[in-house]
């Protein structure tokens, strides 16, 4: 998989791309990631990406040329890749439809995505309706810039390809993946500062197990959520 990144700061991704999961997907080549800063496609003098917004309003407006730009040239250099298809192209921004599992299991089985970061106001709308052709968000909350939910869905997307955990099923029994939050789990000790592991799993008796664990995963959801949908 092939992820291009639009940002203003690249730097911020050091860290999440050389640790943990995702550095292992990369390592074993099972995914690519390349930072594109859009203000290199600014031809002032400053390289300056934002505007005020026409109509009157606080905060600044990042321009459409920087990032039409940009966009052109990342489908010029991935034309072998993408060879005419149509792929996501994604702004995250609060607006944007509700970052789930779901939508995680949608874009894992993607070759080849565009995130944009973006900051300041917004960004011009004329970026939204004709290059973007999805909005994402990772909760109703604001955010300085899209790099942390960026950072975020890589992550998610990652974890969930063949090849990268050492057990998928890890992945495939975590929590949201049948609609339900995960059960608990516990690990030796047996015993530690007088509290114990639930005897049933230890028991042995793996069907009821299964059923202790599912009847946890229902009791949580309903706790958490305040019901099933």
């Amino acid at each position: 998989m092939q992820i291009d990144i639009l940002t203003l700061f690249p730097e911020m991704f050091k860290g999440p791309l050389s640790e943990s999961i995702v550095n292992r997907a990369i390592e074993k080549g099972l995914i690519s990631v390349e930072l594109i800063n859009f203000r290199d496609f600014c031809h002032d003098k400053n390289k300056q990406v934002d505007d005020y917004p026409y109509g009157g309003s606080y905060g600044m407006i990042i321009k459409p040329e920087p990032i039409f730009e940009a966009i052109d040239y990342i489908k010029n250099k991935r034309k072998n890749l993408i060879k005419g298809k149509e792929f996501p192209i994604i702004y995250l921004t609060p607006q944007g439809e509700k970052y789930n599992q779901n939508i995680a299991k949608e874009l894992c089985q993607e070759d080849y995505i565009i995130l944009i970061c973006g900051h300041y106001k917004d960004i011009d709308y004329r970026v939204r309706e004709h290059l973007v052709n999805r909005e994402i968000s990772i909760g109703d909350y604001v955010l300085s810039g899209g790099e942390l939910p960026a950072m975020i869905i890589i992550d998610s997307i990652t974890r969930l390809l063949k090849g990268v955990l050492t057990h998928i099923e890890s992945a495939e029994t975590d929590s949201f993946q049948d609609k339900l939050l995960d059960c608990p789990y516990y690990t030796r000790p047996r015993e530690y500062r007088g509290y114990k592991v639930p005897d049933i799993l230890l028991s042995g008796n793996h069907k009821k197990i299964l059923e202790w664990q599912e009847n946890k995963k229902i009791e949580h959801t309903k706790k958490i959520q305040g019901g099933l949908n």
